[in-house]
């Protein structure tokens, strides 16, 4: 596998010079010319990439999804993925803006903790954020004061280009949200087939499957695990393995009210290993033990 190690070595690829800063870079992808190179059909980086295309043409495998440029507006990559690009398909009058940052330039900085909590960094490709023509102008700005920036390397040079990539990354959680909110017939449909899901698997013999992961869940469903539990957050205030835990206590209170079957194999029949994890998660869930929530119906 391929590995685009620095800033500078993904602006040669771009037929670009050398950055101004070279932990940190916005490109302009009118003025890029991806030069014929092995890299593309396989290779991972070291730095964060925000990509916002307008009008922007061309296929990007990142992961296991293939992706459709001209389909989305704002997306985002992490280092050490493995993503892939067909150049025959590739515009010559591609338009948008290539946000690139290298993982070493967060240490030391509060970012490095927090990046982390931006889900969509691990969203799928195809689950891109489209973006409103305020919005769009609301982040180009931002990419015009971080470019600007660039060419002024002191000690505050991080601290400020820092605090506008939080910016953006705040913006496009909020512009995610309303995407969600504002696309109801497609959320809507995802969140009925989410409760079909989970209803169709806890009334199958679950002791067969295991315990159910997020993971599981949003394979089945063709999303990401960090997508559909925003998805989920946003619509219903909980996430996946919240939803999951709560399906989990509804069946055990009812098999628990319901039926003369033990601690252990009702525990058993709901996915786990261990009947001790169960009690643990339905006194964390209940405050009151299997055995003390099937007491109180005696």
């Amino acid at each position: 596998m391929n590995t685009i190690p620095s800033i500078s070595a993904f602006h040669k690829l771009l037929s670009l010079p050398e950055p101004k800063h070279p932990m940190v870079s916005v490109i302009n992808l009118y003025e890029s010319v991806f030069i014929e190179d092995e890299v593309w059909k396989g290779f991972v980086s070291k730095y964060y990439c925000v990509a916002l295309k307008r009008n922007a043409k061309g296929k990007i495998k990142y992961g296991q999804q293939h992706y459709d440029y001209d389909k989305g507006v704002l997306s985002f990559t992490a280092p050490n993925q493995v993503q892939y690009l067909d150049l025959k398909t590739m515009d010559c009058e591609n338009t948008g803006y290539l946000l690139i940052f290298h993982e070493d330039f967060l240490l030391k900085h509060p970012l490095a903790k927090t990046i982390s909590s931006y889900g969509f960094f691990s969203y799928a490709v195809n689950e891109a954020l489209h973006l409103s023509e305020d919005e769009e102008n609301d982040l180009l700005e931002i990419l015009q004061k971080i470019d600007k920036e660039c060419q002024h390397i002191d000690h505050h040079t991080q601290e400020i280009i820092l605090s506008q990539i939080e910016l953006l990354l705040n913006y496009s959680k909020r512009f995610y949200e309303r995407q969600f909110i504002t696309r109801k017939s497609g959320s809507h449909q995802l969140l009925a087939k989410f409760e079909s899901f989970l209803n169709d698997y806890f009334d199958k013999k679950v002791s067969e499957n295991g315990l159910l992961t997020v993971h599981q869940i949003a394979e089945a469903m063709n999303l990401s695990p960090n997508y559909l539990s925003d998805l989920l957050r946003v619509h219903t205030g909980q996430n996946t393995q919240q939803h999951i835990h709560e399906k989990l206590i509804s069946k055990a209170k009812e098999k628990l009210s319901t039926t003369e079957l033990s601690i252990s194999e009702i525990a058993y029949e709901l996915g786990f290993e261990h009947s001790q994890s169960f009690s643990t998660l339905f006194k964390k869930k209940t405050n009151m033990s299997p055995l003390e929530f099937r007491q109180s119906f005696n």
